[in-house]
């Protein structure tokens, strides 16, 4: 295939799916336990247009993984203190300790995307971020932390079918905000300042890595299979435990049933 090829974008199976997915997330908790026992830590950005994917691959990643090892960090909108805040102050908070890999659901890339298109911000400040972004990039590597990018890249067509399905699900409207309509509108700025912002930071320690994800299922597969590429880690799964035999009774009697208030059985 070549390189501006797109990938066949023919829909995988249920069945086939989820038979490599298992295969990969078996392959996530020895990942997991490898980056607990020695101490390593990761960084790992995942951008791109409303509705795009990204949620859904974070949910697999995260799906059989300890939330004390693999951490998510979806912050909401800045306080008004934290606007007078150096920006990447409130992202700096969340980084990784030793053993731990942090997983953002947007990032500080905010600030190239939705708050320059949407005037949340000034043109100073959008051109500050664009300077600063590669260095402060270059500092958290320096200082051990493995920093991965990804940007996921949907069609105009396929985005507007998911937004359709979102309005159509109760269960799935909670994921439109006005801020998502809006960008339908805007859908050419948020290409340019895609443009710009891949120009300014997709730098050679810290490049970006594009995810076509129309397909939403190979998109997930694609993308945690890059991820455990780009961890060294190895196979650190504990031996199969014995579980000791439980204590007795010893002639204690416990209180009756009737004393204790149950969740009602309708199912």
């Amino acid at each position: 295939m070549g390189e501006n090829d797109q990938p066949d974008t023919a829909k995988l199976s249920r069945r086939d799916y989820e038979r490599e997915l298992v295969k990969l997330q078996v392959e996530l908790v020895k990942m997991q336990e490898w980056i607990r026992a020695t101490g390593y830590r990761a960084v790992v950005l995942f951008e791109g247009r409303d509705a795009a994917g990204k949620g859904g691959a974070i949910k697999r990643i995260t799906e059989c993984c300890n939330p004390r090892v693999v951490k998510v960090v979806a912050l909401p909108t800045p306080t008004e203190r934290e606007k007078t805040q150096w920006y990447f102050q409130r992202y700096v908070a969340h980084l990784p300790a030793a053993g731990e890999i942090v997983l953002f659901d947007r990032s500080w890339y905010n600030r190239a995307g939705v708050e320059h298109v949407m005037g949340f911000c000034t043109e100073d400040e959008h051109q500050e971020f664009l300077r600063s972004c590669p260095e402060f990039e270059r500092m958290l590597i320096r200082s051990g932390i493995n920093l991965i990018k990804y940007w996921f890249s949907v069609s105009d067509e396929e985005q507007e079918r998911r937004f359709q399905s979102r309005i159509e699900d109760p269960t799935k409207r909670w994921k439109l905000s006005p801020m998502d309509l809006e960008s339908r509108s805007k859908w050419a700025e948020y290409s340019k300042a895609k443009d710009v912002m891949f120009a300014h930071t997709d730098i050679k320690q810290a490049p970006w890595y594009v995810v076509n994800s129309d397909v939403k299922r190979k998109a997930r597969l694609n993308v945690i299979h890059h991820l455990l590429s780009m961890i060294p880690y190895e196979d650190l799964t504990p031996e199969p435990i014995e579980l000791p035999q439980r204590q007795t009774e010893g002639g204690y009697v416990r209180p009756p049933l009737e004393d204790q208030t149950f969740v009602p059985e309708i199912y």
